[in-house]
């Protein structure tokens, strides 16, 4: 089957995030799958509800840590944005076949996060649950602009920050359980698909190594 991106353009992108925590692409997604996803968000608003913290039983809502409204995703039942499906599918075969992960599955979910609304600093790990190792982000919003807030700040393991701009169409991966992030106040109504790759507990490949 073609590839979406070359194998070259996947291994030098893996060579990045092997190297630096974490990956920016611009244009990761094409028009058409950028105007599905964007579509399908739109279509599920009157089913976000509004985002806890925490796995399971012990999820609650924080106003003060976490501020989006969120709506999961479902490949069986969100058929409208098979495109994007075929594309997790490619990324995670790439990450298994070159970085020797054991990536098994995933979990996505739209985001919104209404103006004034905002989420500190954390990992995307659970203590109860680890099996998240990639974070992947598709920023869904369109004509962002400086002053819009909403950005992305990742915490470096050298004590530096990198700030990330949630422009269109934009991926961002990083490593899970290594780099804190958190999302700056939103100023307007900022759109995203996020998720996990997740891994089987029994082996974490090389990649990690």
């Amino acid at each position: 089957m073609k590839l979406y991106h070359s194998l070259e353009q996947w291994l030098s992108w893996m060579d990045e995030l092997a190297d630096r925590d974490y990956l920016v692409v611009d244009q990761f997604v094409r028009k058409d799958i950028f105007s599905a996803l964007r579509s399908h968000f739109l279509l599920s608003l009157p089913s976000f509800t509004k985002a806890g913290i925490g796995a399971l039983n012990k999820n609650v809502v924080r106003h003060d840590i976490r501020g989006d409204h969120t709506f999961w995703l479902d490949r069986s039942r969100d058929k409208a944005i098979d495109s994007y499906w075929h594309l997790v599918d490619e990324t995670m075969g790439i990450f298994n076949r070159y970085c020797f992960l054991s990536l098994s599955g995933f979990e996505f979910h739209f985001a919104n996060y209404p103006p004034e609304t905002k989420y500190a600093r954390h990992l995307d790990q659970f203590n109860d649950r680890s099996n998240r190792m990639i974070t992947m982000i598709i920023y869904l919003n369109q004509n962002w602009q400086k002053g819009d807030g909403g950005e992305l700040e990742i915490f470096l393991k050298d004590g530096s920050t990198r700030i990330i701009e949630p422009i269109e169409a934009r991926c961002v991966m990083f490593k899970s359980a290594d780099l804190p992030h958190r999302v700056l106040k939103s100023n307007k109504d900022r759109y995203s698909l996020t998720g996990w790759l997740l891994y089987q507990p029994s082996s974490l490949g090389q990649f990690f190594g």
